[in-house]
């Protein structure tokens, strides 16, 4: 639209070439390359990877590189690659039981199965800056850091561990987990949705939603707007098998690992004069460490269940249509920021009807005078 205007292609040219300055930055000083990018701000790269919906961490850091730091942006760039990936088929069911655990705390239990394993977490630091980092030359580490690094690495192996939620589950404690019928899962990103959706439709949702959001709708949980305040059933992180099954291979396929953070969360709930009382879960399941979202999506999840527990609803984290249709950031994006590009006929003609509307009124006003 802008291209239309006298000079906006030289314009946006101009634009492109300055982004691409002002992306690189001062040239005296080296390029970020994508391995520093993937292993030194890997949160955002997960993040990235979890909301765009693609698991692939080279191009996730490429697309942080890209959008010089804005996620969001770099989000819409990985959705926007994503669509041009062929599709083979769906994996099977990730089996979070057998996930080799980098890291895994409890609300509920203080000794469990595997123990508590604290794992790389910012939940314990003084969030204090470190101006050590700040240090020009950061590889002439002494070997004694090096050799602490080390033995931070050897814990922090990644060990398989059961279930807490499971441990509720054997003595009927909390609601079993819903069974797979084995049906194909509806895809959002290949159809529309449409409302009421299923626990599948809305659980695919919620994990590319935007943490923000998510973050705001179960703080607001918390503080009422929604009946839910559980317990941390279990956060863990780690590293989870995909098998793909190939019918035309007649046998299934291991795809390799990815990294996902999975939380359930343990609510209260009555019970009903067909349901003895029991615990409820909220789930939510993102790939890489992301338990800030992890955690959000499962406040919300279980926000969103009223009607199924046969509860009241009257709050904005409880209604289905107003949270799903508005988390997804790039949607969001997208309509908030072409507010930017030019709307010039469609403001002319509001400022014409005005200016017309107030000459009615100023005619009024002068009739009535006389």
């Amino acid at each position: 639209m802008y291209v239309a205007a006298k000079g906006g292609e030289k314009a946006i040219r101009n634009a492109h070439a300055l982004l691409a300055k002002r992306r690189r930055g001062n040239r005296n000083l080296p390029s970020i390359s994508l391995g520093q990018i993937a292993q030194q701000l890997t949160l955002a790269v997960d993040r990235v990877m979890a909301e765009g919906s693609l698991y692939d961490v080279e191009l996730a850091a490429l697309a942080v590189k890209q959008a010089r730091g804005d996620l969001i942006e770099a989000i819409f760039l990985i959705r926007a690659f994503r669509t041009t990936l062929p599709r083979f088929g769906y994996a099977q069911a990730l089996d979070t039981a057998e996930m080799l655990v980098r890291r895994r705390v409890s609300a509920t239990y203080k000794d469990l199965p595997g123990g508590q394993l604290l794992g790389p977490t910012f939940d314990y630091t003084h969030r204090l800056l470190d101006t050590s980092l700040g240090v020009a030359d950061e590889c002439s580490e002494v070997d004694d850091e090096a050799s602490h690094a080390k033995q931070a690495d050897d814990a922090a192996a990644p060990v398989s561990m059961p279930r807490v939620t499971d441990l509720l589950g054997r003595e009927g404690l909390i609601e079993g987990a819903p069974a797979d019928d084995g049906s194909e899962p509806f895809d959002i990103t290949r159809a529309p949705v449409s409302f009421p959706v299923d626990r599948s439709t809305r659980l695919q949702t919620l994990a590319r939603g935007d943490e923000g959001y998510l973050l705001a709708l179960g703080y607001s949980t918390q503080r009422g707007y929604g009946r839910s305040h559980p317990f941390v059933g279990e956060i863990r992180f780690g590293d989870v098998e995909v098998i793909f099954d190939a019918p035309e291979l007649g046998f299934e396929l291991s795809l390799g690992t990815v990294q996902v953070t999975e939380c359930q969360s343990v609510n209260q709930f009555k019970g009903s004069a067909t349901t003895a009382p029991q615990f409820t879960r909220g789930y939510g399941l993102v790939f890489g460490q992301c338990e800030r979202k992890a955690l959000s999506m499962a406040l919300v999840e279980r926000a969103l269940r009223w009607e199924e527990l046969g509860e009241e609803r009257g709050a904005p984290a409880q209604d289905e249509e107003f949270v799903l249709s508005h988390c997804d950031n790039v949607q969001a994006t997208g309509f908030v920021e072409h507010l930017k590009l030019p709307h010039y006929v469609d403001f002319q003609a509001e400022l014409d009807l005005v200016r017309r509307m107030r000459a009615e009124h100023l005619a009024d006003m002068k009739e009535a005078a006389e």
